[in-house]
């Protein structure tokens, strides 16, 4: 009886390590950075790692995925091959050098990545501009009044969107993940407390509207 083979799953480092020579690989062949780029990331594994003094988390609550925070790992971390204007306008204003259709973007980065991209994109960068918008909102009214704009202008915002201020909502997601608190928050923090507030009214909708079917 021939004896099985047993595939082993690589460990997160040789996947990730696989993925880093792919792009290099795919450069020296000549092939447009982009797309080799896009071919790295379905590659990866790790949903966050430290490199040097700075920690890049790439999956928030394990749903929603920063594909370009990977893109800018991807990109230091290789000697040339990449337009630095090109590599520029993708990870600060999101403007890709080649223009590739949901579908083939889907395909090179694959499946599940492209739905945890679609969580990041919704939880995190329509939340943001949801917040964004209103706060123009708030801003627009407090001009048109002569009196009475005193108060913080985030717990305005924040009453409106979702409710509560910003500091009590802060306070109960740290103390939701156990987190120390304070008044400082770094970016990797605001982005997870950005999707949580993304799910968080989300609830509130559900809740409100299952009150209202009752």
């Amino acid at each position: 009886m021939a004896e099985k083979q047993v595939r082993r799953r690589k460990s997160p480092e040789v996947a990730d390590r696989e993925a880093l020579e792919h792009f290099e690989t795919a450069l020296s062949e000549g092939r447009h950075w982009f797309t080799a780029l896009l071919e790295a990331v379905a590659l990866w594994c790790a949903p966050e790692e430290d490199v040097g003094e700075r920690h890049y988390r790439y999956l928030i609550d394990g749903e929603a995925f920063d594909w370009l925070l990977l893109a800018e790992r991807l990109t230091e971390a290789i000697d040339g091959g990449v337009s630095p204007s090109e590599r520029e306008a993708l990870l600060f204003f999101d403007r890709p050098p080649l223009e590739l259709a949901d579908g083939e973007f889907k395909r090179l980065i694959g499946p599940a990545k492209y739905r945890a991209h679609l969580n990041f994109l919704y939880g995190v960068v329509v939340e943001e501009a949801l917040q964004l918008a209103v706060e123009e909102e708030v801003h627009k009214e407090r001009r048109a009044r002569v009196w009475d704009n005193s108060g913080s202008l985030d717990d305005a915002v924040f009453e409106r969107v979702y409710a509560k201020g910003r500091q009590e909502l802060l306070s109960q997601f740290r103390e939701e993940r156990s987190r120390p608190q304070g008044d400082s928050i770094y970016l990797d923090e605001l982005r997870q407390f950005t999707y949580w507030l993304f799910k968080y009214r989300l609830r509130r909708c559900d809740g409100a509207r299952v009150a209202s079917d009752t």
